[in-house]
């Protein structure tokens, strides 16, 4: 992979590391503010559709297609997606990647408003999931190229937060405009929004188009998925989100808790979802100012065990405040593994090879969000809204407890440097 432009290597100098150093250099700027449009709109919008189908179908079952559709392009296209990455420009990808999710927001609008129907929605969801498919192993790989190498774990850091920030800001603008003006509205605005990202990142001057290409072979479609395996660190870190999350996860049964159990309705809805991104959010901040300098390993296990802890506590509560305490400690510890696991995966991967290996994590994140959401609305479905979310948390716990035996090395990481 040839960088056609180098990142602005002179700005960050005499600020430091850490703060914000990768903020001062403009191309990094552009993706980050690009991605806050886009992901500010593509959470208004998943918080509007699991409104809108709970709302429609009262099905349970219902909410785990809504995962299942979103998630299938990831598997349908995992070979892909990563090789995309490492060939093209990555900066092009990922802007085309918003364009895909923005044309799906029109088409969620259009459906809205000619009549709802909820295998419309699945497929236009078949359309959102691939945009994002293509945009995970882009904007991961794209992120080193932006940066200098002694400043991308503060990049990480502020890349990871403008994911927290969007899922703050995101679920409960969306759950407002829901309750005030309708799914079609937020729809609307979000195709607005990811016009904007489209445009800023364009905007982006570094180019990392691959100059002397590789025939495409399953050798090298396969070359992630092997590099991963081999690389036990990268895999064990995997794992173990990939099984703490599909059990721990329950933000697509927050219509349930926010309208049936807690009573709060749909603005209750966006600000539990919000709780969990604002713990995300101020941790991530935090982070941005810090060195991890030891116990690298032991704080991705105990975080983690946290995570299922605090799933635990917001499937037994009925109270509202204890329900959003519980979603923004879930939200802070999830944080902290993110940014481990994500800065772990990156530093250990060879430039050439950062698309694929970010294929298989953004498949391996997909499986464990998407999959997670579709097993807790099919377990809703058959065992009710609190026992699904209560025994998901007591599961994450006992995977983490697992990985730390199965994946010695990983619990080992002192530090995230380029000798692992």
């Amino acid at each position: 992979m040839t960088d056609q432009s180098s990142p602005e290597t002179a700005e960050p100098e005499a600020g430091g590391t850490a703060g914000f150093a990768s903020l001062r250099i403009r191309d990094f700027r552009f993706l980050f503010v690009g991605k806050l449009f886009g992901w500010l709109a593509l959470h208004m919008m998943m918080v509007a559709i699991g409104l809108q189908v709970w709302e429609e179908t009262k099905d349970a079952w219902n909410l785990a297609f809504v995962g299942l559709s979103t998630f299938a392009p990831a598997i349908g296209l995992a070979l892909l997606t990563g090789y995309v990455a490492d060939l093209f420009d990555r900066r092009l990808v990922v802007a085309i990647c918003y364009a895909v999710i923005g044309v799906s927001a029109g088409l969620l609008m259009l459906v809205t408003i000619t009549g709802f129907n909820e295998l419309y929605v699945f497929g236009i969801l078949v359309i959102m999931g691939t945009g994002r498919a293509f945009y995970m192993p882009a904007v991961n790989s794209l992120v080193p190229n932006l940066v200098p190498t002694e400043i991308f774990p503060n990049a990480i850091a502020w890349h990871t937060s403008s994911n927290k920030i969007t899922q703050t800001v995101g679920p409960a603008l969306g759950g407002i405009l829901y309750e005030w003006l309708g799914p079609a509205a937020v729809y609307g605005i979000a195709c607005a929004g990811l016009f904007i990202a489209v445009v800023l990142v364009s905007m982006i001057r570094t180019r990392t188009e691959r100059l002397g290409r590789e025939p495409t072979t399953l050798r090298i479609l396969l070359a992630g998925l092997r590099y991963v395996y081999e690389k036990k660190i990268i895999f064990g870190a995997l794992t173990l989100d990939l099984f703490a999350v599909l059990l721990g996860g329950v933000t697509i049964l927050l219509p349930v808790f926010a309208i049936d159990i807690l009573q709060v309705g749909p603005a209750g809805a966006g600000f539990l979802r919000s709780a969990m991104a604002f713990g995300s959010v101020i941790t991530g901040l935090a982070m941005t100012m810090v060195r991890m300098e030891r116990a690298v390993g032991k704080i991705l296990f105990v975080t983690v065990i946290i995570y299922g802890a605090a799933t635990v506590v917001f499937g037994l509560s009925e109270l509202y405040w204890l329900s959003l305490v519980a979603m923004a400690t879930l939200g802070a510890a999830d944080m902290i593994s993110v940014y481990i696991r994500v800065t772990l995966i990156q530093i250990a991967t060879p430039d050439d090879m950062r698309g694929r290996v970010s294929a298989v994590n953004s498949l391996f994140t997909g499986a464990s969000n998407e999959l997670g959401e579709a097993r807790a609305g099919a377990m809703a479905a058959l065992v009710g809204a609190v026992p699904a979310v209560v025994i998901g948390g007591l599961g994450a716990i006992a995977v983490t407890v697992a990985c730390w035996f199965i994946f010695p090395t990983l619990a080992r990481v002192e530090r995230m440097d380029r000798n692992l």
